[in-house]
């Protein structure tokens, strides 16, 4: 995915082998999607990755349903 547009996500060189990462942590923004995506809830993926906030899980769910749509218009 295109994570460009999304202020939550950043890419460092050198950092998780440059994937897109959420802003301040070494987590990768399409690890959260897939979570999402195969039925894990916010509360299980707020337990195991302490670093997020409930609003960035949101805002990235958000921000790749929007990108999902453009992609299938």
């Amino acid at each position: 995915m295109d994570w460009s547009g999304c202020e939550f996500v950043e890419v460092v060189p050198g950092k998780v082998s440059g994937r897109p990462i959420v802003v301040g942590t070494r987590i990768p923004a399409d690890l959260v999607i897939e979570y999402l995506d195969h039925g894990t809830g916010i509360d299980e993926i707020l337990k195991n990755y302490p670093g997020l906030s409930r609003e960035t899980i949101e805002r990235l769910a958000s921000y790749a349903n929007s990108r999902r749509m453009r992609v299938a218009s």
